[in-house]
């Protein structure tokens, strides 16, 4: 069984559309490699795909290059995926099948506290982040990249709760098609919209907010 590093939080309604998308994703990914999967949900809400088949190695490594995975081991030095639960005056916290609490010091994304970092970088809860096991633990230099590279573009609105096509959807009800570059998927529920040039995040922001039931963070530049 491969447990994906990404979260199925929503109820409802929701959640059987956010678990279609990923029967699609998934099967994007492996359908035609030599296997048998049956995509689940755990008790902690963390997706389960169990693989069979001549091709399982190759597809388990397939989800897990897209997705990360969850380990009940972990090997000091390695780098594994989480998705930030919370955050207080002494760091962020990360679920990776446990607790993961990164430290204030090992976030490496420049001065403030986790509050003001997890704002500036539009980190919106249950995001999936790349962390290296240790004591202590830290963020991946990729992680820091990734973000860092974030605040470098045209700018950002990051949501959460809501499936990469629903926030398409949003985008084009409230009239911004041609405003955007694309929605990036970050996690299952997790989306981040890539500003057009031009295009004010705030504004954006305030403008489908009233339309997306969900967390928007900004990213700007």
């Amino acid at each position: 069984m491969v447990v994906l590093a990404t979260k199925c939080y929503v109820e409802g309604d929701a959640r059987e559309r956010a678990l279609d998308g990923l029967q699609s994703l998934v099967d994007n990914a492996i359908g035609e490699l030599g296997v048998e999967y049956d995509v689940g949900v755990r008790h902690d809400d963390f997706p389960s795909v169990t693989v069979e088949g001549e091709d399982e190695t190759v597809a388990r490594n397939v989800l897990d290059e897209r997705w990360g995975t969850i380990t009940p081991d972990f090997e000091s030095g390695d780098t594994y995926t989480g998705t930030l639960e919370s955050w207080d005056e002494s760091g962020f916290v990360l679920d990776a099948g446990e607790d993961i609490r990164v430290p204030s010091a090992e976030l490496g994304l420049g001065p403030g506290t986790p509050e003001q970092i997890r704002t500036r970088f539009g980190l919106v809860q249950h995001v999936p982040m790349q962390f290296v096991y240790g004591e202590p633990h830290r963020l991946a230099d990729a992680e820091r990249d990734r973000l860092y590279e974030w605040s470098r573009g045209a700018g950002r609105v990051n949501a959460n709760s809501a499936t990469r096509g629903e926030v398409r959807a949003t985008v084009n009800r409230a009239g911004h098609a041609t405003d955007i570059v694309t929605v990036e998927r970050l996690g299952l529920l997790e989306q981040s919209i890539i500003c057009g040039e031009g295009t004010d995040p705030p504004g954006l922001l305030s403008s489908i907010g009233g339309y997306l039931p969900a967390e928007l963070l900004c990213v700007v530049p």
